[in-house]
């Protein structure tokens, strides 16, 4: 049996990356996916400037449009714009990004082997052993990467989660205004229930698509024709159409068992507001790598404190979401006449750009429109409104 410093299961941006940062202070680590590369993934494709900042590579050689301002609209009616003055979002494919980090990592001194599906996780504690295709692997720890639908979270006894729905496709510049769509994402509020509609601009297509409660999803398909009517889209000439879940941690729940971790999607770490999750794994994968790191080198006993520092970094923002949801939810109008206010945009652009991490620092007129949000959840979650936030 092949035996490693760290095996990490699933090779997304929270695989890759963590694979990288070991790898770079030289572990010895296997990097496994099922899926041969490149592959894509559903996902809008965002990455916001805090999630940048949590990359240890550049990714300029994959980024395909800079967004600079966002439409947001209330069910396909009143919009408005906000930004326009420095880059917000930057735009790139799964199927670029993930190969992009993938061979970085691979660089680093990773072991990096697609197409191997792990079909088993056994730990002790000594540490783990992943089966995968005939043969396995031993190491002191494993990292569970491979996202809402992969062994390692049910292995460790993650089944049960809370969950958003989303379904997404693409259309062709060929059949689509480029010039409507050119630096910004747009983003329709209260057009599906515990969700949004949203388009995004890519190299040579738009990205459009429709996210909200579970229990939408067997509405999805026609959320997403209704969607791209408003839009304009024509919906016959949509292609790679892909639904996928939204795994949402519940509050305390820590993704460690024993010598085991789970990072990104694979520890439910989705904003609920957003359904976004780049940022959540990159920051995930920077904690665990240095919390393997530590292990190996004798400086922590277990890795307890990966979990600590995912609750008290991540906790605040989750939580502040969680109202947000409800509110735009419970009370779309009223919420939506909120979110338009300038002190909310210069809310919601400083969290984009990483300037403001830990909503409880917001201080002056950006209070206004939180608590005001707060406000509508807290009233939400009375009899008579059925809220779903944990």
């Amino acid at each position: 049996m092949e035996k490693f410093d760290a095996i990490v299961v699933g090779a997304g941006p929270a695989g890759s990356t963590a694979a990288y940062r070991l790898a770079r202070s030289g572990a010895k680590v296997l990097l496994l996916d099922r899926a041969r590369f490149p592959r894509d993934k559903p996902c809008g494709g965002g990455l916001t400037e805090r999630a940048v900042t949590q990359l240890p590579v550049s990714v300029d050689p994959v980024v395909e449009e800079v967004v600079d301002r966002f439409e947001l609209g209330f069910r396909y009616g009143t919009r408005f714009v906000r930004g326009g003055e420095r880059p917000l979002v930057l735009m790139t494919r799964r199927s670029r990004l993930d190969a992009h980090l993938v061979a970085e990592a691979a660089a680093a001194g990773a072991d990096f082997r697609d197409g191997l599906r792990a079909t088993a996780l056994d730990l002790d504690e000594a540490g783990a052993t992943v089966r995968f295709d005939g043969t396995a692997a031993s190491a002191p720890v494993v990292i569970g990467a491979d996202g809402v639908n992969g062994l390692t979270a049910r292995a460790l006894g993650f089944g049960d989660r809370r969950y958003g729905v989303a379904l997404e496709g693409n259309v062709s510049y060929a059949h689509a205004r480029e010039d409507r769509w050119r630096g910004r994402a747009v983003v329709d509020l209260g057009a599906v229930p515990g969700g949004y509609a949203w388009v995004f601009p890519k190299g040579d297509h738009v990205n459009v698509g429709v996210g909200g409660w579970a229990s939408e999803g067997p509405r999805l398909r026609e959320h997403l024709e209704r969607a791209c009517s408003a839009y304009g889209l024509p919906h016959a000439r949509l292609e790679s159409v892909r639904g996928f879940r939204l795994p949402m941690r519940r509050s305390g729940e820590t993704p460690v068992r024993g010598r085991a971790l789970l990072v990104g999607d694979a520890a439910g770490l989705v904003d609920p507001l957003s359904g976004d999750g780049i940022y959540e794994a990159l920051l995930s994968a920077r904690f665990a790598a240095e919390a393997v790191l530590d292990l190996l080198a004798g400086r922590q006993v277990d890795l307890e404190r990966y979990g600590a520092r995912i609750e008290r970094e991540l906790a605040p923002m989750i939580s502040a979401s969680w109202s947000a949801k409800l509110a735009f939810d419970r009370f779309p109008r009223l919420a939506f006449t909120i979110a338009r206010t300038p002190p909310a945009w210069r809310l919601a652009e400083r969290l984009l750009r990483d300037e403001l991490p830990n909503p409880r620092e917001v201080s002056g007129t950006m209070r206004v429109p939180l608590q005001a949000l707060r406000a509508l959840a807290h009233a939400a979650r009375r009899p008579g409104h059925a809220a779903a936030a944990p």
